[in-house]
């Protein structure tokens, strides 16, 4: 039985001089009464030809599927459409495409998008650019694509593709099903579904402090890929069955604020922290904390002492964000004292996606050293994969033996 979604089409025109976005129309899924598919006879006609027509000309260019830190695979288009072709008061690009599984081919998956162009001189030059995405499991596909105008001109193009592990990912687990496709996620912090938390013991209380910041400190914008890692990394602690209290501190270094604060909950509250990120504004720094020579470094300090000397103790305690490089550093005075009376420990998920650019020590990295923790660096999926299977299977052991511990002791 068909099925049908529709990605997200990122459209832009590239003329010599000028650079615009064409905004893009509602989206609209290809189903009908009961399930049945719904399309204009001559679209299916040319999905069904298998024939690569360049009525409206165009060049169309598969995207790779690659693992994403969200571990499902991205995979999509990119295409481009000479402006001349689309000159005009304004014209309407129709893209529809199917998706097929190999494993399935009688369940092919249907995506649509609008585009409405605006209105562009007949000497234009330059081409417009088109994009767009879709998730998929492990497996071969195939994907007929048709673009179509106003005029009825049609572009269509063909592909296969396959979304394979490497021999050194195999053993992550993937959030999609083999031979399963699906619309791009593009809202990070929704809601997380409910987890069956583990009843054989007490369920492991454990604290996140995440610093939301841009991998360029210089950045003038937060951008996605910023908190995708991010994000990931706390779905997976949120998911883990062993788990059952957590409480989130996200801070911005930068800002020397906290954002958002959630304290010994059942579960994390992902579109409330969303609502907090977004009110980062990199580069924009208040006047008064410039003045503070070294504002960042003791904000930091002093956030450590809160929360890993805070009156309640968590099983656990993870810094996570991307290479905070301060100028000064954190009182080593004020930080040891607190590893020689912890009974948890410590780790730091350092998101690096440029780890040879910047190969030195930062000072979250510094603060966790005093306090005898454990570091990770994390560049692509699978180092923010076993990173957190790693950190997950420290944290229950270390409090399963000391259960057992207290146990024969009394």
């Amino acid at each position: 039985m068909a099925r049908s979604a529709w990605p997200p089409v990122l459209p832009c025109l590239a003329g010599l001089v000028t650079v615009a976005c064409v905004p893009a129309g509602a989206q609209s899924m290809l189903t009908g009464v009961g399930g049945a598919l719904r399309m204009i006879n001559t679209d299916m006609a040319v999905l069904e030809t298998q024939e690569v027509r360049k009525d409206l000309p165009c060049t169309v260019n598969p995207v790779k599927p690659v693992i994403g830190f969200d571990l499902r695979f991205h995979s999509g288009f990119d295409v481009n459409v000479p402006l001349r072709e689309l000159a005009g008061n304004g014209n309407q690009l129709t893209i529809i495409f199917r998706v097929i599984p190999d494993s399935h081919k009688d369940d092919p998956v249907y995506f649509v998008q609008h585009v409405r162009v605006p209105e562009i001189e007949e000497d234009a030059h330059g081409d417009a650019n088109l994009s767009g995405v879709f998730d998929m499991g492990e497996g071969k596909y195939h994907v007929d694509w048709l673009m179509r105008d106003r005029a009825e001109r049609v572009c269509s193009f063909y592909w296969d593709s396959e979304a394979a592990l490497t021999s050194k990912d195999k053993q992550m687990e993937l959030t999609m099903p083999a031979g399963q496709v699906q619309a791009a996620e593009i809202e990070q912090f929704t809601e997380e579904p409910p987890v069956e938390r583990s009843q054989s013991a007490p369920p492991l209380n454990i604290k996140v402090l995440v610093n939301f910041a841009p991998q360029n400190q210089d950045s003038a914008a937060l951008r996605p890929l910023d908190t995708l890692a991010l994000v990931t990394m706390l779905r997976r602690i949120s998911r883990e069955p062993e788990f059952g209290k957590f409480s989130l501190v996200a801070f911005n270094l930068q800002e020397q604020r906290v954002l958002y604060r959630q304290s010994g909950a059942d579960r994390i509250d992902f579109p409330a922290l969303g609502e907090a990120v977004q009110s980062i504004k990199p580069g924009a720094v208040d006047m008064r904390l410039l003045a503070q020579k070294h504002g960042e470094a003791e904000f930091l300090t002093d956030l450590i002492k809160k929360e890993v000397g805070a009156a309640e103790r968590p099983d656990a305690v993870i810094f996570a964000g991307p290479k905070a490089m301060l100028e000064g550093s954190v009182a080593d005075e004020e930080i040891k004292p607190f590893a020689t009376n912890m009974t948890f420990p410590v780790f730091y998920v350092n998101y690096n996606l440029y780890p040879q650019q910047v190969p030195w020590k930062d000072s979250i990295s510094k603060a966790v050293k005093l306090l005898h923790g454990a570091e990770y660096t994390v560049s692509r999926p699978r180092d923010l994969w076993f990173a957190v299977s790693e950190m997950v299977s420290r944290i229950v052991q270390l409090k399963r033996g000391k259960s057992s511990g207290a146990a024969v002791s009394q």
